[in-house]
């Protein structure tokens, strides 16, 4: 673990990967719910970071190394109190032959595995609301498509590397695409709702066949 500053109101700590963030993003979450860093306003998870932001509070920083010293970022970290979600799919992906053909599996496999996986967001990015999920089945951890495609419909539901994720608007992207939310399926972000995104790390994440 390393931590340094991010300006001179946010530390940046890097960690070697997705388990460290998790170990840090509980603790630094945990700490924040148990009201014992005031002053700290928000913690921001990535793939290999968590940035900690404290506007005009240079002492609430301090206090953030300190409870840091004391994170054992090889312990698995208790279960956030996120909550949980169940997003309906119709699996009709322009990519699920082709996922279904690298993992070496029918596409009903497909389906069967990616909807029997409990995921979990460990962090937001890309876009407002767009969530990176892990806990796929090695299977389904594929790489991006070679050449992105410059529009995906919003709900697409896709794989990339060892992550899952839904597009919540519709944008260029480069994720294998093997389904789609219904058009009753929960908003991803809304800009009037607190927290505006529906999936926020530590969320357990579940996908429904539909179709």
């Amino acid at each position: 673990m390393e931590v340094r500053p991010a300006g001179p109101e946010a530390l940046i700590v890097d960690l070697d990967g997705l388990g460290a963030v998790a170990a840090v993003g509980a603790a630094l979450r945990g700490a924040l719910d148990r009201g014992e860093l005031p002053g700290v306003v928000d913690v921001v998870p990535a793939a290999r970071t968590v940035l900690v932001t404290a506007p005009g509070d240079r002492g609430a920083l301090a206090a953030v190394r300190v409870l840091l010293q004391g994170v054992d970022t090889t312990a698995a970290p208790a279960r956030d109190e996120a909550g949980s979600v169940e997003l309906p799919v119709v699996y009709d992906g322009e990519d699920l032959e082709l996922v279904a053909r690298d993992a070496g599996w029918s596409t009903d496999e497909v389906v069967t595995a990616h909807t029997g996986a409990e995921l979990t967001v460990a962090f937001g990015g890309f876009a407002p609301g767009f969530a990176y999920l892990t806990g796929l089945p090695e299977a389904l951890q594929q790489p991006r498509l070679d050449t992105p495609r410059p529009r995906i419909p919003a709900g697409s539901v896709g794989v990339a590397g060892e992550f899952g994720g839904v597009y919540p608007r519709t944008s260029p992207g480069g994720w294998r695409l093997i389904g789609r939310l219904t058009d009753d399926a929960p908003t991803l972000f809304d800009p009037d709702r607190d927290p505006p995104a529906l999936l926020v790390p530590g969320t357990t994440v579940r996908f429904r066949d539909a179709g």
